[in-house]
């Protein structure tokens, strides 16, 4: 078992590897995979080559990547753990509403500039990731609430208080956008809805890396407890697990890294509703394997969807969220279907 769960590990960090090799690669400028190589070779040497093609590399798709592979990854792996502490499979941030709370609580900041100034002393803009962060909270308890009556929880409960939290957050966010009065703001707040990683920096990425690195790390610490979920609360309750707390705890968690993604690349949704059901199906439901897995294969996922987002239609680029909700869509309508041969999506 060991040996099969190495395997998958190194498959999926040599397709990750790939997969950023063809986004430095490929775009309105194509630069061929060995040229691409060399550059990131030498620049990582400290010999950074000069011209237009390492300047494209470095400056322009090197950072779009990253951020790519860090957002899949960490909406990949909160989709895995909201999937447990609601035990269901049919969880994911955008569709409870995580992403869209995340996303509101964000453009509220861009508009209002309230919490603007938060962290500026230390040259740190961090007051959208705190709204985003506490928009993404308010939401899952706001849903989860809502979702479970008489302490149980169904499929059909908590997709339709999932949509209905989206389409209060969504229209709160239009109004946001019909009262935004500056062209910038508009376009940001455009951003902000269709979800994209064209504004990628090197300045911006140290944040969400340090929110995805701490709160992976976490959370594979806390993989028995999240295992002993899957037994029901009274199980997990019998063998020692206060799952209110517990799972109070891993919401904040949760909240929080979701909230930083979204701070930097908008709601993208149905990443964490594919590849956990994909990881699953591959290593088992232990999430010590678990979350690894779904951390690459969510960045393999992502960094290929905004390959396609910009090269589809180039040199027009579309939303990386247009093209993970065209996959991702079709995917959840058949886990709904199947899901409601069992117990009745109206709950």
């Amino acid at each position: 078992m060991r040996l099969r769960t190495a395997a998958v590990l190194c498959a999926l960090a040599a397709a990750l590897l790939a997969a950023a090799v063809a986004g430095l690669a490929l775009g309105p400028v194509r630069i061929a995979p060995g040229r691409v190589l060399d550059i990131v070779l030498g620049g990582l040497s400290g010999e950074r080559p000069a011209g237009a093609f390492s300047a494209i590399v470095w400056d322009v798709r090197m950072p779009r990547v990253i951020l790519g592979a860090l957002v899949g990854a960490g909406l990949a792996v909160a989709g895995t753990v909201l999937q447990a502490l609601v035990r269901n499979q049919l969880a994911d941030p955008f569709l409870l509403g995580a992403s869209s709370g995340a996303s509101a609580g964000a453009v509220l900041v861009i508009v209002f500039g309230a919490g603007s100034a938060i962290g500026a002393g230390a040259g740190v803009d961090v007051g959208v990731p705190l709204a985003a962060f506490a928009g993404s909270m308010g939401a899952l308890v706001a849903v989860y609430a809502m979702a479970r009556r008489g302490g149980t929880m169904t499929t059909g409960r908590l997709i339709l208080a999932g949509v209905a939290v989206q389409y209060v957050l969504s229209a709160l966010t239009s109004l946001v956008l019909v009262l935004a009065a500056q062209p910038d703001q508009l376009r940001s707040v455009l951003f902000w809805t269709l979800g994209g990683l064209g504004g990628a920096r090197w300045d911006e990425l140290a944040l969400p890396a340090a929110a995805l690195l701490l709160g992976t790390g976490l959370l594979v610490a806390l993989a028995r407890p999240l295992d002993l979920l899957l037994a029901g609360d009274e199980g997990a309750h019998t063998l020692g697990l206060d799952t209110g707390r517990f799972r109070a705890a891993v919401f904040v968690l949760t909240s929080l890294v979701i909230g930083v993604l979204v701070a930097y690349s908008g709601a993208i949704g149905f990443v964490g509703l594919m590849v956990p059901h994909a990881a699953r199906m591959i290593v088992g439901a232990g999430h010590r394997v678990l979350l690894p897995v779904a951390a690459l294969g969510g960045a393999v996922f992502l960094t290929l969807a905004d390959l396609l987002a910009r090269t589809a239609a180039a040199p027009e680029e579309i939303p990386v969220g247009v093209v993970t909700a065209l996959v991702g869509g079709p995917v959840f309508l058949w886990m709904l279907r199947r899901s409601s041969r069992t117990e009745g999506i109206a709950g």
